[in-house]
């Protein structure tokens, strides 16, 4: 939680002045016992009563600037955890956009959605409690105890005997709360887990019949974290009983034995009913130390949570010195790039060599798993080469400015990807700046116009979260879209047409072939009739380059290229 200090920085003006409203209030608390001890003492037991008058308006003043102090304080106090929330949110948003997708596999969606949800919560709430009693419930405790001792220190004896037990019982539930606090966390990201797969995989789900097992799935986590939350509660459970019967057999001990003082004339009425109101206090301010140590322990688990991914150092990161690109543009090359995924045993691509030049389409076919995608995250630096390197416009990726890179790419995903919004914003989403005019052109190149025509709205027609409310194949050109209007100096294509029917890949690609102008095209298939127009074709096999050539050339020197070729087409075709 310490590590997290950081973030109240430009609240302290604030905080300052919630402790010090919080430091007024408790020493009204302090004070009006004594006032009332005076009335009674004075007042009461001597008839005068202009003294009380005179005393009871101090003490209601004394209580109206306490009350006032509360309020303000409340929301003061209230703000600024509101403040450090956001800030943290901010904070953690921020931090993992910077993250390189190891990062994202290492901590899980799922977590971080938790983590930036949940467990920032958990920390605003212990904010609140922490400025509105860290000063109060000490102040009250100490001040109370040597209040309590100016009026009687006969009965000090009793305090002395429960208040090293109320502390030893705070101590031990706080101890033993933490561990299970912990495993509550870990428990809500499995939930989060479960119920994000069942969302986005509903379909599959009902498919396969698979709504039961999935209702398994759910019940068991679900129960899971009931059980821990249970045993976490009935730990803080036992400790309000506790200090009820704690506090009840001090103020029966205080009524008792301060009575027999009273009767023997050693102790005046109105100090043993001041005296009560310290003892009062005191455990008053005990009980606000248990509610800190039944926070402190989930928030201190949340804190750790945070922490962790605001430590977490992405592994791409920008050179200390970055360069710019050479005088050749639009140019990729791959030099004995090998590759491989946190904790695989094999590389995934293997000591890979060929160059994409301006002006030509260059294809990448192979098997499921020969590495075809992993090729083209490599360009963007999505990840980066274990040996060998990337060259873009002549320089290393690795040492270019990420910014940089990503401005000369337009990149369509293998899942077409869309965000809640219309049309017209997800094609922008490519070039914020586009014209109208830009727009229609990029849905017309990416042969999106025939369905956006008929959609009500057009280019303003609502897309659902993930775009639900499309097809595939109308997802898919969207996505080509979205890349083709920020005209980039390289397309990036990732298996970005296997929705479409062949007529339509057909006149997209044709389309395409017109937009370039001498832009560099990659283009990632599993189809042969999507790449056999290609200028070059690199055909993987288990992570490396089984063949390089044209359609033509693979036909007569690459085996891998013609069983892929037979597996697809009739020898009509292939003649």
């Amino acid at each position: 939680m310490y590590g997290l200090l950081r973030f109240l920085k430009p609240y302290r003006f604030q905080i300052a002045c919630v402790l010090l409203l919080i430091f007024g209030q408790t020493m009204a608390d302090l004070y009006l016992p004594t006032l009332m001890s005076d009335i009674i003492n004075t007042g009461v037991m001597k008839g005068d009563v202009g003294y009380i008058w005179r005393v009871g308006r101090l003490m209601m003043l004394v209580a109206l600037g306490g009350t006032t102090a509360s309020i303000v304080a409340a929301l003061l106090s209230s703000r600024t955890a509101m403040g450090l929330g956001k800030d943290l949110r901010d904070a953690i948003f921020a931090h993992v956009e910077k993250f390189s997708l190891r990062e994202f596999d290492k901590l899980g969606t799922p977590s971080l959605i938790t983590r930036n949800t949940n467990d920032v919560t958990q920390i605003q709430m212990v904010a609140i409690i922490m400025m509105r009693m860290m000063v109060s419930a000490p102040i009250m405790c100490i001040g109370g105890l040597i209040m309590a001792l100016s009026k009687d220190k006969g009965l000090t004896w009793i305090l002395a005997v429960t208040l090293p037990i109320l502390a030893a019982m705070v101590l031990l539930v706080a101890t033993k709360g933490i561990s299970l606090f912990r495993a509550i966390q870990k428990k809500i990201d499995k939930i989060n887990l479960v119920v994000r797969e069942n969302l986005e995989g509903i379909r599959v789900i009902r498919a396969f019949n698979r709504v039961n097992h999935e209702k398994q799935r759910f019940h068991e986590a679900n129960l899971d974290l009931t059980e821990t939350s249970i045993r976490a509660a009935q730990l803080m459970a036992l400790l309000m009983p506790f200090m009820m019967l704690i506090m009840n057999l001090t103020t029966v001990a205080i009524i008792w034995f301060g009575g027999i003082r009273v009767d023997q004339g050693t102790l005046d009425i109105g100090n043993m009913m001041a005296f009560f109101q310290y003892a009062m206090q005191i455990m008053y301010a005990l009980l606000m130390a248990s509610m800190m140590f039944i926070m402190i322990p989930r928030a201190q688990a949340s804190a750790a949570r945070i922490h962790e991914v605001l430590a977490t150092a992405p592994e791409i990161v920008d050179a200390p010195v970055t360069r710019n690109a050479g005088r050749e543009r639009s140019h990729v090359e791959f030099k004995n790039v090998t590759f491989s995924y946190p904790g695989a045993e094999e590389p995934a691509i293997r000591n890979v060599s060929f160059d994409a030049r301006p002006g030509e389409v260059t294809a990448i076919i192979g098997g499921t798993g020969s590495g075809k995608s992993t090729l083209l995250n490599l360009i963007p630096r999505f990840y980066d080469v274990d040996q060998g390197s990337v060259l873009v416009d002549g320089v290393d990726v690795r040492e270019m400015a990420q910014e940089e890179l990503r401005a000369k790419i337009g990149f369509v995903p293998q899942k077409a990807v869309l965000f809640s919004g219309t049309v017209a914003e997800n094609i922008r989403y490519g070039k914020e700046d586009a014209s109208e005019e830009e727009v229609r052109h990029a849905a017309e190149v990416a042969q999106a116009m025939d369905f956006i025509s008929q959609l009500e709205g057009g280019f303003a027609a609502v897309v659902a979260q993930g775009g639900t409310n499309l097809s595939g194949g109308q997802k898919q050109r969207l996505s080509i879209a979205r890349a083709l209007v920020r005209k980039p100096e390289i397309y990036l294509f990732d298996d970005s047409f296997s929705a479409l029917d062949f007529k339509t890949d057909a006149r997209l690609r044709a389309a395409l072939k017109r937009e370039i102008n001498g832009a560099t095209v990659l283009i990632v298939a599993q189809r042969v009739s999507t790449v056999m127009d290609a200028d070059r074709i690199v055909v993987l096999d288990e992570g490396r380059v089984a063949g390089i050539g044209t359609h033509r050339e693979l036909m007569q020197t690459c085996e891998v290229y013609r069983e892929i070729v037979s597996s697809q087409l009739s020898e009509e075709e292939i003649a």
